[in-house]
């Protein structure tokens, strides 16, 4: 891991980094510990430095101590794209210009996507050490990509996950995640059918789940589910 820039504002610190082919930044308190790390999985056509990805790092290293670690997920943000994200998307715009329902192919996007980003995730985390009890935050694309990671990782902890559901998100892999998880669902939301994110959320095994619906679209999460995925993570890690 090579860390390539730091700047420090308002107690907390930003560092890029690169590991390998990926590029990331981490986030921590100024001149203390972090007391845990939260990973953050970007959104789909978004990457690591989105503005609501920063905002939810210093946040979390400004008022809970804790460290924050965001990636560009393949094919997003400085990442090239192959000949195979190429088709998948190619073919994805096509439908959802008209020519059909763009939905299994969206879901074959995020099956190529999550292939690659959880063994990426995983290297990087080893690579970062112990900065302390790991969580995971993740919608939509977040989310489909981070639900075989919260399986596949028993490092991490508790995960706020949601915006997505069973059309493009693993149901196999949420049977294997029993971490504590808070669920997000827009109950008007126009890209995720509301079925098939509540049946997303009964998939996961965890015993200890909530699901937190909301009226409106898929952009449309209420400002407070930022300060009630605050107060989980500081529940389940600090």
């Amino acid at each position: 891991m090579r860390f390539t820039t730091r700047t420090s504002a308002d107690g907390v610190t930003e560092r890029s980094f690169t590991f390998g082919e990926i590029p990331g930044v981490l986030w921590a308190p100024d001149g203390a510990e972090p007391g845990a790390l939260v990973l953050i999985g970007h959104g789909g056509g978004q990457h690591k430095l989105a503005p609501g990805v920063t905002a939810r790092a210093v946040r979390l290293a400004a008022e809970c101590g804790f460290a924050a670690a965001a990636i560009d997920a393949p094919a997003h943000g400085g990442r090239p794209k192959s000949a195979e994200h190429e088709r998948v998307i190619t073919e994805m715009r096509e439908r959802m210009a008209g020519a059909g329902d763009p939905l299994p192919l969206l879901a074959e996007l995020h099956t190529l996507l999550a292939a690659q980003t959880v063994p990426e995730w995983r290297s990087v985390l080893d690579a970062l050490g112990d900065l302390g009890p790991v969580g995971y935050w993740g919608m939509s694309l977040g989310c489909a990509l981070g639900i075989p990671l919260v399986a596949a990782e028993p490092r991490v902890r508790a995960a706020v996950l949601g915006l997505s559901g069973t059309s493009l998100a693993s149901a196999e892999a949420a049977a294997r995640v029993t971490v504590p998880v808070q669920f997000l669902v827009q109950w008007d939301d126009e890209r995720v059918p509301r079925a098939d994110a509540l049946a997303l959320f009964d998939a996961l095994a965890s015993g200890d789940k909530t699901l937190h619906a909301n009226p409106g679209k898929h952009e449309d999460v209420p400002a407070f589910e930022a300060d009630d995925a605050v107060r989980f993570f500081t529940r389940h890690l600090a």
